[in-house]
């Protein structure tokens, strides 16, 4: 087992507090994040494990951050995903976004190469796990081009497909039906824009929030369209929804193929349409991995043991 001493010098107990966090919170998002032991002794540093090395950068880039502010679990769980990606070649091109958040921006490698693609492709497919961030990434490059006047409207849609509870079983008309399925996109809106300016867009209908089922027969001029969880599209849906694309417009597609919620008996528009339209010039697909989880620490072991499991399942299912 590796193991790597580290030690801050001179002493500053308050930056060493903010490091560490209310009952070392931050040491143990780092320990569960990247499999280490971290032993503390003041000032005085150790971490065990195959990436202790990793811990140690880590730690050193959080204690100079801690010099200027408290250090969140949300900073905590960012380093890691940038710790993880450290080794690969950096991406000094990585675009910033025009958002309330000033330091917007790619990640991951793929992350930053997911925003280069919207930006260089009038429709691009976001394909990957939870958490990898194709949704709010997609929502920042909407309000980045509304900000650089270069669409006039942003629509944000999804699929009204049930997990487990039906529709029919919920309070209220349509719109409050499939409102608690598009609150993920509200969220995304209000961190990026603020809440009093989003509201004042959808008043004057600059932003729309629709289900897919109100697409049928629209088309839509000028706009960044953003269709969310489009693994519960049917082939029907996704073609109808392609072809509501009109001129100056953009569009971005996001999904997770291994959480499909359609009946069994439903083929999903996602898992088809890379085969169709592949090698269509002017459409991207982009694929993110478990490394670009940008969650909790335990969320990317969540994926990678799912994937495992149903390679172990589909190995066994050939051999059969």
């Amino acid at each position: 087992m590796n193991t790597t001493p580290l030690s801050f010098n001179p002493v500053d107990n308050e930056r060493l507090a903010r490091l560490c966090g209310p009952l070392d919170e931050n040491l143990k998002q780092i320990e569960t994040g990247l499999d280490v032991l971290i032993q503390r002794r003041g000032e005085h540093f150790k971490c065990s494990g195959e990436q202790a090395d990793l811990a140690v950068y880590s730690l050193t880039r959080l204690y100079l951050l801690a010099e200027k502010q408290d250090i969140s679990i949300d900073d905590v769980q960012l380093e890691l995903v940038e710790a993880r990606q450290h080794n690969q070649q950096a991406d000094a091109d990585a675009p910033v976004l025009l958002t309330r958040r000033g330091d917007l921006r790619g990640r991951t490698p793929r992350q930053s190469g997911y925003i280069k693609a919207i930006s260089q492709h009038d429709i691009t497919f976001g394909i990957g796990p939870a958490g990898t961030g194709k949704t709010y990434l997609a929502v920042a490059c909407a309000v980045d081009a509304m900000e650089r006047d270069a669409i006039k409207r942003i629509v944000l849609v999804r699929p009204a497909v049930e997990a487990g509870e039906k529709l029919g079983f919920l309070p209220g008309d349509l719109a409050q039906k499939v409102d608690p399925y598009l609150r993920p996109l509200y969220d995304a809106l209000y961190d990026l824009m603020g809440f009093d300016r989003v509201t004042r867009l959808f008043e004057k209908n600059l932003i729309e929030i629709a289900p897919l089922a109100y697409m049928r027969g629209r088309t839509l001029n000028n706009a960044f369209i953003i269709l969310d969880e489009a693994q519960n599209t049917t082939p029907e849906q996704m073609k109808m929804f392609l072809t509501r694309i009109g001129f100056g417009s953009r569009a971005v597609i996001t999904g997770d193929v291994t959480q499909i919620d359609l009946q069994r008996h439903q083929k999903s528009g996602l898992v088809e349409v890379e085969k169709i339209l592949g090698h269509v010039r002017g459409i991207h697909f982009h694929h993110f991995q478990s490394e670009d989880v940008v969650r909790h620490p335990l969320v990317q072991k969540i994926v990678d043991a799912y994937d495992n499991y149903q390679l172990k399942n589909d190995e066994t299912s050939q051999a059969k």
